[in-house]
């Protein structure tokens, strides 16, 4: 992988990370797309890479909302901060026992997997559709609705299912708040994304040669700028019920991957 790759597929994870589209999906398209022949175990250690990129931003841009969360696990209070924090970790449960039980068998739907993208850029698009069409409440995120909304999240680790797409969705249809519902979203996956990258380090899954260093730097940085933008932009876009032109693009480009897929 060259440095320009890395850019091109930086700049894809940033946008598509907030996006409602799928982030793994799309990257998993233009790795095709750009001739990439990574190994399944290589290609998600780089998608775990820029991940981690879009997680910092999501930290620059929560920045506030985020010293609640701690303030609440600190404070060893039953108030609004407290009640957050343990809805995000309730959140959190699902995706963490897939992760731990099935790591082997998710990486193996990494690496080019195209018809398995498009079926589910297809259904990333009736989840937005049927959002799109919910009506909007002042409900905050109760109890019950994170650990549905968790296992969306954890449903959504297959490449092609968005998890902003599928965690918004769930949320807006149980009746939340769409902009809680997109604060929530993308606050419940920080957690996963650095115990994924903690994990790894100790494991020492994520060696990198000398002569990756320069393409992953490149597409960290593009991730993490390009997923800047993205996060603000995506919560306006929640707010004013925009999700119906997503799922419009996750229908057209499922459609395309698919044929793409089985004439290939």
């Amino acid at each position: 992988m060259d440095i320009l790759e890395a850019i091109i597929l930086g700049v894809i994870q940033g946008l598509t990370e907030f996006l409602p589209v799928s982030s793994s999906g799309h990257l998993e398209l233009a790795k095709v797309i750009l001739g990439d022949t990574s190994l399944p175990e290589e290609s998600l250690t780089f998608t775990v890479v820029l991940h981690f990129a879009t997680a910092l931003s999501t930290l620059v841009i929560f920045r506030k909302e985020i010293i609640e969360i701690f303030k609440g696990l600190f404070q060893f209070k039953w108030n609004d901060e407290s009640k957050f924090s343990l809805k995000i970790m309730i959140s959190m449960l699902p995706a963490v026992v897939i992760g731990l039980l099935f790591e082997k068998e998710l990486e193996s739907f990494f690496g080019g997997k195209i018809l398995l993208v498009g079926t589910m850029l297809l259904l990333t698009a009736l989840l937005l559709l049927l959002a799109d069409k919910a009506k909007n409440t002042k409900k905050e995120v109760s109890f019950p609705n994170a650990v549905l909304i968790g296992i969306s999240q954890a449903i959504a680790m297959l490449p092609g299912i968005s998890r902003s797409g599928a965690t918004i969705s769930t949320s807006v249809l149980l009746g939340v708040d769409r902009t809680r519902a997109a604060k929530f979203s993308f606050l419940m996956v920080v957690p996963l994304i650095f115990g994924k990258i903690g994990k790894d380090l100790l494991s020492g899954d994520l060696n990198f040669q000398s002569s990756e260093i320069a393409p992953i730097a490149a597409g960290f940085i593009a991730a993490f700028l390009s997923g800047l933008l993205a996060c603000k932009w995506m919560i306006s876009l929640v707010k004013k019920s925009k999700l119906s032109y997503f799922s419009i693009y996750c229908a057209v480009i499922g459609s395309i991957a698919i044929g793409y897929g089985l004439l290939h």
